[in-house]
Parts: structure tokens; C-alpha cells; sequence
């Protein structure tokens, strides 16, 4: 997408651009989201940035009436399996605030250097002030929203100091941490720690929720796992293991515009609560929850092309915007989806960590790789969290998701059916062909949506 064509998706206000690309305007100093309500500049104010962090590091400002930075990820991210993408996913998931770039680099099987010298090059912005702006973000969701003192907050948002917090946030939405959070409450009320932290987590397009939610609660593990309420109006809830502890989340269904057949919600976000036992972590619970529901996929480019097939054409039309859901833990996922959903409830049972502070039903979190491989005896399930536990095999956000099929395939009760759904869930590739049935090229890279759109329908099985 060249500027000109940039500039008409602004000028038009056209939501679809949101998260894909951002704009800046030289006269007011301010960056904003393609749908912006405000007036459109003159095109020669404008300039263009791939990241909200490159906007930001060129001295612009977030607009405080668009907020830029509450738009839905790139999908590019999901897409793409070069390091940029690899690494764009594991900053999401906090890798740079836990472990700094050497640990970033280091998952990537780069160096530093390297890693600083492609972000930049392409994005404009390197991974220290990529993360920037995701802990920017974090703080300004934990000062409107929580009740949490402003000290915890920046180090909850990952800033290493008090000063670069205070320096940061100002910098960024032109407002000390205080003012941000009187200007919330003139709207809303801080969270109470049983309430949790509510979130509006956004998506972009038509929203297919009943076939998601569907699927989470044909797979539900007791323990760990509910769906609760009447199709439209359901709740998911599950359990966390997190970096710094524990969480456990809630997220609704929203149900369709009245009148409609198809079921898609156009209100661009779901509804959730956290409830963490550490708010470092709210970074990284928000990114899974958003692998999990799918909610940086692009459907328009997804509807178009699959549209295009004459066999998902009438399946398309009938599910706009249906998604291709992932996992919250790439690990626990692989595990379940070797064994099944009863045997999962089994290992929970046996083997998962009970929670400090039991929630309903929720009672557990999924055994971790480490624990499973001391635990069970010899046979497919040892050999896997045996690989998973050591680093054979990785199924982070960052991995590679060609050698990760490959040391899959390579471990004993693991079929090629069983790996696709692991890459397609755990490992996030859209572009996974259904094992055994006729994929064309012109499904590409779309290929899991296919396959998703084939499942809902009845055609085949995930």
C-alpha cells in the first residue's frame, strides 16, 4: 500500500487500517488511527508510520480522542514467519520487558544487533522502543481502570523507574499519569480487586463470537476451563499460568446485530476481565487472550479471497469475519491436543497446581511440560513434554513454525494430522492446509481459515 492510497483510507476513515498502519500530523503533533474522527489534514501534513513506536519515536504524541494505541495488532504479524514477524509476536507477549533484547535475540537465534538493525530498518522503530509503547499502553489501561497507587503501576507496566514513567507517559499522551486518571473517572470507575481489570479487548471487522465460543466450549477442560450463560450471552473463563504468577480471565460473547443471520458483531471488541495475581503480567495475559480469540486477524483480505472459491464462497457469505481461534498456552494446547479433552481432565486432576484461591470451578492451572515429563511413564506423552520442557521443541510466539512441525513429526505419537492442529492453534499459522483434503494455492495464506470455515459447516474436523 503506497502513501496516496494511505492517505485515502484516512481521508475515508476507514476502520479496516486500523492497527495496519498509522498517521501523524506534522502541524498538531499528534498520531492517530486511519479512522480517526477528526477533521482529515492536508495531505502534505501527513506522514505515515508502520508502528505506533515510530510515531512516537518522531516526536508525535497519541491522539486523546482516537486513542491510537487501543487499536487491534497488525496482521501481518500472524502472517509472517521471518524474524520481524517472530519477533514482533514475542515483544507482544513481553519478551523484551522480562528478558531484555539479548533474551528476544537470543529466542530468534540472532544477535542483538541484527534484530535492532531489521526492526528499525522496516518498522521504524527497534524492539526497545517497540516495548516502549506496549508498557505505555499498559500503564495507561492499569491508571484508567484500576485503583492500583501510580509507583505500582510503573513498575507493573515494566518501566525500570518512577521518572521514566512519569517522563514516558507525558511524552506520549501529553498528560501527567494523575490527569489520565481523573479524566477516566469522569467515565467510569476504577476496577475493585474482585471485579478484576476490565478490558475492551478490540478487533477489527465482522466478529463471528458464537462459532468461537462454540468451539471453547466443546473443548473445555474441567479445572482450568468454563463457558457459562445461553448462546449469545456467554462467558469463557479459564486459568493462567503466567511469568510473575497466576491470572485468571473472563471474556463475553457479544452477541449479533439485531436482524442479522449471520451472526457477526460489528462493535469491534469483546468485553473481559483479569484477574491477576501480579499486574506485571497484564501485558502478556492481554497478548494470549488476543492469539486466542484470533483478534488481529484481517477479515476482509481473508473474506475476499476465500470468497473467491466457489465451494467456500456460500460459507463465507453465511459467516462473514469467522475466525481461527489459538491457544492462551502453546505448551498446555500440544499436550491436549496429543491426549484429547478426557485425558486432559485427567492430568489436571492428577497433576495440575491447585490454585490459592479457588474461583467456582476453576480449581487448577494445566500441569507444566517440566512436571508431566518427571511424571508420566515412558510413551508419546512423556516424549513430547520431555521436548517441550528441555527446548527441542518450541511452540512459543516467536518460534519457527517450519522447524517446529519438523521436531514434532520427529516424536513418536504424533501424526501429521495431530501437528497441523498444533501449528494452526498453538503455533498461530493461518496458513495450515486441512491433512487430506484438497487445498488450492489460491486459499493461501489463508489456508486455516479454509479449514476453519470447512469445520463449522460440518465438512470436515479440526
Amino acid at each position: 500500500m503506497d502513501e496516496d492510497t494511505r492517505y485515502e483510507a484516512v481521508r475515508s476513515r476507514d476502520a479496516r487500517f486500523d492497527g495496519e498502519f498509522f498517521f501523524a500530523v506534522e502541524t498538531t503533533g499528534i498520531y492517530c488511527r486511519p479512522s480517526c474522527p477528526a477533521v482529515t489534514p492536508k495531505r502534505r501534513n501527513v506522514r505515515f508510520y508502520a508502528t505506533a513506536a515510530a510515531a512516537q519515536g518522531s516526536g508525535f504524541r497519541a491522539c486523546r480522542r482516537c486513542r491510537p494505541d487501543a487499536v487491534p495488532g497488525s496482521a501481518d504479524w500472524n502472517v509472517r514467519a521471518d524474524v520481524v514477524g517472530r519477533a514482533m509476536r514475542l515483544i507482544g507477549d513481553g519478551v523484551v520487558d522480562r528478558e531484555g533484547v539479548a533474551g528476544l535475540a537470543g529466542r530468534l537465534g540472532y544477535s542483538a544487533r541484527q534484530v535492532q538493525r531489521q526492526l528499525t530498518a522496516e518498522l521504524g522503530a527497534g524492539p526497545v522502543a517497540l516495548a516502549r509503547a506496549q508498557r505505555a499502553h499498559t500503564a495507561r489501561v492499569l491508571l484508567q481502570t484500576t485503583g492500583l497507587p501510580v509507583t505500582e503501576i510503573a513498575f507493573a507496566s515494566g518501566f525500570a523507574s518512577v521518572r521514566q514513567f512519569n517522563d514516558t507517559v507525558r511524552e506520549i499522551y501529553a498528560s501527567t499519569p494523575s490527569d489520565l486518571r481523573v479524566a477516566a473517572r469522569t467515565t467510569r470507575h476504577a476496577a475493585t480487586p474482585t471485579a478484576g481489570i476490565p478490558l475492551r479487548l478490540a478487533h477489527r471487522g465482522p466478529y463471528q463470537s458464537a462459532a468461537v465460543f462454540d468451539l471453547l466450549e466443546r473443548e473445555a477442560v474441567a479445572g482450568i476451563e468454563e463457558v457459562s450463560g445461553a448462546p449469545g450471552r456467554r462467558t469463557y473463563r479459564r486459568t493462567l499460568r503466567l511469568p510473575h504468577g497466576t491470572g485468571i480471565i473472563a471474556v463475553h460473547e457479544r452477541p449479533g446485530t439485531t436482524g442479522t443471520t449471520s451472526g457477526a458483531n460489528p462493535g469491534g471488541w469483546l468485553d473481559a476481565q483479569l484477574h491477576l495475581t501480579d499486574p506485571r503480567d497484564l501485558t502478556t495475559a492481554v497478548g494470549r487472550l488476543r492469539r486466542l480469540f484470533d483478534l488481529d486477524a484481517d477479515p476482509y483480505a481473508v473474506d475476499e479471497r476465500l470468497a473467491a472459491d466457489p465451494r467456500l464462497a456460500p460459507l463465507v457469505a453465511a459467516r462473514p469475519g469467522l475466525r481461527s481461534p489459538g491457544t492462551a498456552d502453546p505448551e498446555e494446547f500440544a499436550v491436549r491436543a496429543l491426549v484429547g479433552r478426557s485425558a486432559s481432565e485427567r492430568l489436571v486432576r492428577r497433576y495440575g497446581k491447585t490454585l490459592d484461591a479457588p474461583c467456582g470451578s476453576l480449581t487448577h492451572l494445566f500441569p507444566d511440560p517440566h512436571t508431566l515429563a518427571q511424571a508420566e511413564p515412558p510413551g508419546p506423552l512423556a516424549a513430547l513434554t520431555t521436548a517441550l520442557a528441555d527446548g527441542t521443541v518450541r511452540v512459543d510466539p516467536g518460534a519457527d513454525r517450519d522447524e517446529a512441525e519438523r521436531a514434532l513429526l520427529a516424536l513418536p505419537g504424533l501424526d501429521g494430522r495431530t501437528v497441523a492442529v498444533i501449528r494452526t492453534r498453538a503455533l498461530g499459522d493461518p496458513d495450515v492446509a486441512p491433512p487430506g483434503a484438497d487445498a488450492p494455492d489460491s486459499w493461501r495464506p489463508w489456508r486455516s481459515y479454509a479449514w476453519q470455515h470447512l469445520c463449522t459447516a460440518g465438512e470436515l474436523e479440526f
